[in-house]
This record gives structure tokens, sequence and C-alpha cells, in this order.
């Protein structure tokens, strides 16, 4: 958690690599409880506006939020917190993720949907909130740097490819 602009607006920062795994007995129940938890701590928080950074980088597919426990949040959080919500940042976006927002887009609102954000690197982040106050987990740091490394190395291979810098040339 961390704040942003003049009025120190509310920066919530949610890491799915530590959800529970759904191969887990009572994963229903904690599910339901985090949920609950995360609510009653926004209610507390949120006076103003507020955006929520989603890091989905580094998370197994096994710990990915299935799509019906995040329709019964959307559904669950009240008229007020989804007003004050400017900004819903999805950092490291999969493709499991944009396919879900695509498929409910229909049934999600307008204005929610104008919220989401994608944003690939932890560097595109930077540009768009302060990040002083915003703790960033270790292991998405590491993911961050690795998938960084990669993208350098496949634009480093393609211009050193002849073909592809003629192309380019073209």
């Amino acid at each position: 958690t961390g704040y942003y602009g003049d009025g120190l607006n509310a920066i919530i920062v949610f890491a799915a690599c530590f959800l529970p795994d759904s191969s887990r007995t009572d994963y229903n129940y904690v599910m339901e409880n985090l949920f609950l938890y995360v609510i009653s701590t926004l209610e507390l928080m949120v006076a103003e506006d507020y955006m929520i950074v989603y890091l989905n980088g580094a998370t197994p597919r096994r710990r990915m939020p299935g799509l019906g426990w995040m329709k019964k949040c959307y559904q669950m959080i009240d008229r007020r917190l989804r007003k004050n919500l400017k900004s819903f940042i999805i950092v490291h976006p999969s493709w499991f993720i944009r396919t879900i927002l695509a498929v409910t887009r229909p049934f999600i609102s307008s204005k929610f949907s104008s919220k989401i954000q994608y944003v690939n690197t932890l560097a595109e982040l930077r540009e768009m909130i302060p990040m002083e106050y915003v703790q960033i987990p270790d292991s998405i740091v590491k993911y961050d740097e690795e998938k960084c490394i990669k993208r350098r190395m496949r634009t480093s291979c393609l211009s050193n490819d002849p073909e592809m810098t003629s192309v380019e040339q073209e």
C-alpha cells in the first residue's frame, strides 16, 4: 500500500503470486475470507480516490483467482468504492487475464472497464505512479528483470538478423 497526490490518496497493491493454491481443500473458504478482509480494509482506508495495482507476474496458473471469484468480488464492492476507484493497473498481464477481461467486458460497466490499464514492466508503472511508498515483492522485481532481459535479447537478436534488418529498412 502507498499513496499518491496532494490528498495522499491510497494505492492498493495486490500481488497474485501470494494467493493460495487452488488445490487446497479449503480454497473456497480461504478465498471468501480473503475477499472479505480486502473489502473491509478498503472501506477503512478509502475515503477519497484510490487505485489498485494488481501484480500478475510470477503467478503460476494454479494461484490465479478464478473468473467466478473475480465476478463475485466486483459485484460485492459497493458503489462508493467502485466510484472512487480511479484506475485498476494490471502489471505483467498474462494472455489469461487479458482474455478473461475481454470476455467479461460486456458484463462490466463501461466506466469500470475504462479504468483498467495494462502495464508490461515496472519501469512503465514508475512512469504512472509514485513508487517511493509502494512495496513491490522481490519475486515480482526478479520476474520483471528476467522479462526485460529476455525482451532485450529478442530485440538484439532481431537487429542482428540481416533478413530482419532489411525488412526494417523497407
